[in-house]
């Protein structure tokens, strides 16, 4: 035993201390450390996109750093209004409470909170008499928005003791949604709870019946209860106020102007990744044709190649497109406001201190502005009618338009009826009281900003990692008073028809444009929670008649792909519905065929074609064996996508009923059942009303 213990350190002595496999191990577990903190770090980066501040050098103009409390204090303000904000409208309503502050001795400022270091508000009492408003939007099943998800993020982990803090909270939901305005009254709460003192009660505004009277409604209590709060008086009427100050150029370098970019100038000409909601990516439309075969209705299936764009998108993913008012609408108005479109100008913020230096990228063009900058065809909110009253030489035309601006209940009366039943744009407005000539940069002023719209992506990843495919429905429609409105994303993406011009070339550094001639379209990828189990064997419901059906059709790829590929795929379960096989059952064949192979199990509701109309949820509730089945006894996933307000509750209600019967629970049981089911993610919905 003693010789071979010294032959074995004998032969110890010509081997390294680590064999072979030693250093393959230590070099694995190395590399995946080096992962982990990579991937939290690109997650990260992930969720952020970079700002350019457009000004009329293309420089970014924010030099005070992420402190909105140095801001406050050296700019003698004592309002800070914070938004979170999908759509714009959060911002918009932030802003007209900063702007309505100086007449309650309340100078304001808007901020958003990606942009500060929210730890910050701890600090808000060393500020006299200061107040912060937060005006933030819910979206998707109850989340914050993009630009305030740190924040929100930061209340839940967080213990800072915010004594002396002044707040009031208005939130911006949609009833139709289960969380309705969850964003607004978590933080309403949390604020309350981390010691802040609350001014003005909770506002709940609904975007599916009259946000902006909700809006209206509550800022009427709100200011009284700010100036009873401080003791402070209003400072006489509430005169109009120019945010912006205009300067037309007549010598300019044009190579300076910007012609419809988001933010970075020349960026549509010379692109660069990252692309993102402040920098999208040119995608030449491959394929756009028809999907119904019949009726007066059109559906459109479009392709856009994102090769060498860098661009990744999981399915389930959101594809959002930037389109341009229609120009038909843009000349029009032009004619009422007397002015020459191509004029070159520069809005310019009249507060030194605002991040916001121009409400859009300028310089630019008026005729730009309208086309690609402003919102120039949904209803205007009442601020804009009150602005407007001001430029009425007609006095019954001034008077009408004050009313719908006021919170009298004749006011709002009108207001819903002449604007949002009737469905009047700033341009039907302005047809309609001819007496009404505002200055066109006071237009661009008031206007809300045009917004990228989504789609949800009808193709899987795995399948198309180099094109996105998006289903969407033209919008195309007779008004109360005989008008056409046209919608302004679907109606110009069915104009844009492919050529057979190829992809364009990498986007390296720079890369020169594609041909004039390609369909062209700027776009970006939103990522989304609406995703498959990672397993593949997990069974699946999908619930989505109509364009409901967009994300389905990637999922149901990426299930046939796995089952092709050999790997154990669990049930495939789709209900569909639409109003006649004939017209606009689509994706008809693309289905069939999945069902004919073994990868899908179909259901399908034609509406109209029996003088008792059948929807999906009739069929639904014909199978609660099967669907108890899936979610109850196998832990599978349902899925919801499509109309929110009758669809999607109607699903929810019978979700909760199979959950009773079939699991033996009371509704109590059924209601938690579901809550944990969502916290799992297996009950999703990608739903709108």
């Amino acid at each position: 035993m003693e010789v071979e213990a010294d032959l074995g350190a004998e032969s110890m002595k010509d081997e390294s201390f680590f064999g072979p496999l030693d250093i393959l191990l230590i070099t694995a577990l190395l590399g995946i450390a080096a992962w982990w903190f990579m991937k939290d770090k690109k997650k990260e980066d992930g969720y952020k996109s970079y700002s350019i501040q457009p000004t009329a050098l293309g420089s970014s103009s924010d030099t005070s750093g992420n402190s909105f409390i140095k801001k406050l204090k050296t700019s003698g303000r004592s309002l800070v209004a914070f938004y979170g904000s999908q759509t714009g409208t959060g911002e918009e309503f932030a802003g007209r409470l900063a702007k309505e502050g100086v007449r309650y001795q309340m100078k304001g400022m808007v901020a958003d909170p990606e942009e500060y270091d929210m730890g910050e508000l701890i600090n808000m009492k060393e500020i006299p008499n200061s107040l912060a408003v937060f005006c933030l939007a819910t979206y998707g099943e109850g989340d914050p928005t993009d630009n305030a998800m740190d924040f929100y993020e930061w209340l839940q982990n967080g213990s800072a003791d915010l004594t002396g803090l002044n707040y009031t909270v208005f939130g911006l939901g949609n009833k139709t949604y289960e969380h309705y305005n969850a964003v607004g009254i978590y933080v309403d709460q949390r604020l309350e709870e981390l010691g802040a003192t609350r001014v003005c009660e909770l506002g709940l505004g609904d975007d599916d019946a009259n946000i902006e009277d909700d809006f209206i409604t509550w800022k009427d209590k709100f200011w009284p209860s700010v100036c009873e709060y401080f003791g402070i008086e209003t400072m006489g009427e509430d005169v109009s106020i120019r945010q912006y100050q205009l300067v037309e150029h007549t010598e300019i370098n044009t190579d300076r102007v910007y012609t419809g970019e988001v933010a970075r100038l020349h960026s549509l000409k010379n692109q660069r990744p990252p692309f993102d909601v402040k920098n999208p990516y040119l995608a030449p439309i491959t394929v756009n044709r028809e999907l119904h075969k019949a009726g007066n209705r059109s559906c459109m299936h479009i392709e856009f190649n994102i090769e060498g764009s860098r661009m990744r998108y999981d399915t389930g993913d959101h594809c959002a497109v930037y389109a341009k008012n229609d120009d038909e609408n843009v000349e029009k108005l032009g004619k009422l406001l007397g002015v020459n479109l191509d004029t070159l100008f520069t809005l310019t913020n009249t507060d030194e201190d605002s991040s916001k230096k121009h409400p859009f990228p300028c310089p630019t063009s008026y005729r730009t502005a309208l086309t690609y900058y402003l919102d120039i065809t949904s209803n205007p909110r009442t601020h804009i009618l009150k602005e407007l009253s001001e430029y009425c030489s007609n006095p019954e035309e001034q008077v009408k338009l004050k009313s719908m601006a006021s919170t009298s209940p004749e006011g709002k009366q009108l207001y819903n009826s002449w604007i949002i039943q009737d469905n009047r744009n700033i341009l039907h407005i302005l047809e309609d009281m001819p007496s009404c000539k505002p200055p066109i940069d006071h237009i661009c002023e008031l206007l809300p900003r045009l917004q990228c719209r989504y789609y949800s992506i009808s193709s899987s990843s795995k399948l198309h990692p180099t094109t996105v495919h998006i289903t969407a429905v033209r919008v195309e429609y007779k008004t109360p008073t005989g008008r056409l409105n046209k919608g302004v994303a679907t109606c110009w993406l069915a104009d844009k028809k492919p050529s057979p011009v190829s992809a364009p070339p990498p986007a390296e550094e720079e890369s020169p444009p594609p041909p004039p001639s390609t369909a062209l379209v700027p776009v970006f990828i939103r990522k989304s929670q609406f995703k498959l189990p990672t397993r593949p064997q997990t069974p699946i419901i999908m619930i989505g008649p109509g364009t409901g059906l967009a994300p389905f059709r990637g999922f149901i790829q990426e299930r046939d792909l796995y089952r092709k590929e050999g790997k154990p795929v669990g049930d495939t379960i789709l209900y569909f519905g639409c109003r006649k096989k004939s017209e606009d059952y689509i994706y008809q064949e693309e289905l069939e065929e999945y069902v004919a192979s073994g990868t899908l199990k179909l259901y399908v509701a034609f509406s109209r074609e029996q003088q008792q109309k059948q929807y999906v949820t009739h069929l639904l509730e014909k199978n609660k064996e099967e669907l108890w089945n899936v979610i109850g006894e196998n832990n599978g996933h349902l899925y919801v996508c499509g109309d929110a307000k009758n669809m999607a509750r109607d699903v929810h209600n019978i979700v909760v009923s199979v959950i009773k019967e079939k699991g033996n629970m009371e509704e109590a049981q059924a209601n938690t059942y579901l809550k944990k089911m969502e916290a799992q993610k297996r009950y999703s919905a990608d739903v709108w009303s």
